[in-house]
């Protein structure tokens, strides 16, 4: 059945590479054939895969019979003195290891391990990421964005004075908000031999790992910018236009208390509205402090946390009639309250994410190396697109 298995699998691979082939000379005739072949295997696969799993179980439980073990031990000597290969069931290894070899102490054992490697509670990624203006950049090497700083304003004047003469001007002024990328990597080793000591599949989920690193300081970079004394990528703390003058708003904030959510709202929009689809960006401890806050009645909150429950990064704070979303981010740090319309940063990719397995770079180490790139560009796009609140600043 094993060598059934491997013969299958095998055969499978050629057909893909056939379908493959087929698919890119736009032979839909054989792509078609192949792919039912390809189905009907899979099937067969699974079936066999299936059948090995109860044979191994089957090995557990029956008793050891000390004739079938000779023979199959003298069997496997012959074919290791002709140089041949032999293949070991993990039911085997462990069923040889408990009934002799176990009580020497000369032996290492094996240890069993689960399949699924497991991440640590709430490990996830700002959501702030997936709430910006992401725009593909690819192939520019930069990118500007006008926005309106002020409008015009209009004039009035008594018909008579304003007879016969010019008419005062008034000019709108513009900025210019620059988006330049960065490079935003990580690189992560692997040994090669890695999936056959564990079921768990680490290959995979060191790619996941390198995806959540790279969106993670995507997500620094979108809030404090690369960090860098000229950037080439704004945050919404420190955006600014080829002028070098700051896009964001500025608010001190004495302490987290009854009036903070009052001043960031009010703070942000125009002398005629309150500005719209904005949200509050903040980290775990600031959001406890602020459902901390209590009233008169020491028991009452004065303002309520609703965390939404399929994305437990983001939910709304209720305070009297308004409700203002929130998303946690750590990036912003604890000094920090920012409040605004996410939409107004604009997140340039030049290019998408890419993840990579090298087999070159530490070859004689037998090690694979697990490549993530991207590059990057961001910067606000709205005069006073963000507030940043400053606590105790």
């Amino acid at each position: 059945m094993r060598r059934k298995l491997i013969d299958l699998c095998n055969t499978r691979s050629k057909e893909l590479e056939k379908a493959e082939a087929a698919l890119n000379a736009n032979d839909q005739e054989t792509y078609a054939a192949c792919m039912v072949k390809i189905k009907n295997m899979n099937t067969e696969i699974e079936n066999i895969q299936a059948l090995i799993r109860e044979q191994d179980r089957k090995v557990m439980e029956a008793p050891a019979n000390p004739a079938e073990q000779r023979d199959m031990a003298e069997e496997r000597s012959a074919i290791l003195m002709r140089g041949g290969s032999v293949q070991y069931s993990a039911a085997e290894v462990r069923r040889m290891l408990n009934s002799t070899t176990v009580a020497t102490g000369t032996i290492v054992q094996p240890t069993g391990a689960g399949s699924m490697i497991h991440d640590p509670v709430g490990n996830q990624v700002s959501s702030i990421i997936d709430q910006v203006n992401a725009q593909d950049l690819t192939g520019m090497t930069g990118y500007q964005e006008p926005y309106v700083i002020t409008e015009l304003e209009a004039q009035s004047a008594k018909v008579e004075t304003a007879a016969g003469t010019a008419r005062t001007d008034s000019d709108p002024t513009y900025g210019v908000a620059e988006i330049r990328p960065r490079e935003v990597n990580v690189t992560s080793f692997v040994d090669r031999n890695i999936s056959r000591l564990s079921p768990a599949d680490y290959y995979a989920k060191v790619t996941s790992m390198a995806m959540r690193a790279l969106r993670r300081k995507v997500t620094d970079h979108i809030i404090n910018g690369d960090g860098e004394s000229s950037p080439a990528m704004y945050g919404m703390t420190n955006a600014k236009n080829k002028a070098s003058a700051a896009i964001y708003a500025s608010e001190t904030i004495t302490a987290i208390d009854a009036t903070t959510l009052d001043q960031l709202y009010f703070a942000y929009g125009s002398d005629e509205s309150i500005g719209a689809n904005a949200r509050l960006l903040l980290t775990k401890k600031n959001l406890k402090a602020l459902g901390a806050l209590r009233g008169t009645n020491e028991k009452r909150r004065l303002l309520d946390i609703v965390p939404d429950m399929e994305n437990p990064n983001v939910g709304v704070i209720r305070d009297g009639g308004v409700v203002i979303p929130y998303t946690i981010c750590s990036a912003v740090g604890d000094d920090k309250l920012l409040y605004g319309d996410p939409f107004n940063y604009f997140l340039g990719l030049f290019g998408g994410y890419s993840i990579r397995l090298d087999e070159s770079v530490k070859a004689v180490e037998r090690m694979y190396t697990i490549l993530g790139d991207v590059l990057v560009g961001g910067n606000l796009v709205v005069d006073k697109g963000v507030v940043v609140g400053t606590i105790g600043g």
